[in-house]
């Protein structure tokens, strides 16, 4: 634990996560937002799917926690399966047999979507928003599948929406929140008339 304890946002997932500091990615946006605010922990593991992830969930989230804590969904964004296609076109032999399509998406979108209206979490609708964007499938991907920074943007707009809206206390939204250490520091003081003529 380092200083004053701030709230934490944890992002938890696979390589949409992981490399979410990459590529002025979402997750870089957000601790950039957030800074002085809340401590952003980059919790993603690349190539793993639900089944995994539910391995580990107790260490990533200890039973002990905080019962103020909230929780976000993600859906599966789309893809463009030409860019894929593209892409392993240069990769090793190994990778050439995976297929992904963006149906498939969108079946595991809604899927997520659902389970999230029964649960009554909150859920964000990547596969359906990303693709309102013009243009999306060349500009909201670096390689069909991972976010470009376009993409990121569209990520971070929808997290702070839900964060606006949502009636949680205290508040989570970054314009809402206090400033660590917000007094004026004694080493750089604010002095009127630094820049005084001189005659």
């Amino acid at each position: 634990m380092v200083g004053p304890g701030r709230p934490q946002f944890v992002l938890f997932g696979s390589s949409i996560v992981q490399f979410s500091y990459s590529n002025e990615g979402w997750g870089a946006a957000l601790a950039d937002l957030y800074a002085r605010k809340v401590d952003i922990l980059l919790r993603g593991y690349s190539g793993w799917n639900s089944r995994r992830a539910l391995e580990v969930l107790d260490k990533v989230f200890p039973k002990s926690l905080s019962n103020k804590t909230r929780i976000i969904f993600l859906s599966a964004p789309p893809i463009n399966e030409e860019q894929i296609r593209e892409t392993m076109r240069c990769m090793d032999d190994t990778f050439k047999d995976l297929s992904r399509t963006n149906e498939a998406c969108r079946i595991y979108s809604e899927a997520c979507l659902e389970l999230c209206r029964e649960m009554n979490v909150k859920a964000i609708d990547l596969w359906t928003t990303i693709q309102r964007r013009d243009n999306w499938h060349f500009v909201c991907f670096t390689d069909g599948i991972h976010l470009s920074a376009e993409g990121s943007k569209i990520v971070v707009e929808e997290i702070l929406k839900v964060l606006r809206e949502a009636e949680w206390e205290p508040s989570l939204h970054w314009e809402a929140m206090l400033i660590e250490f917000a007094e004026d520091s004694p080493y750089n003081p604010v002095v009127p008339n630094v820049h005084r003529e001189h005659h």
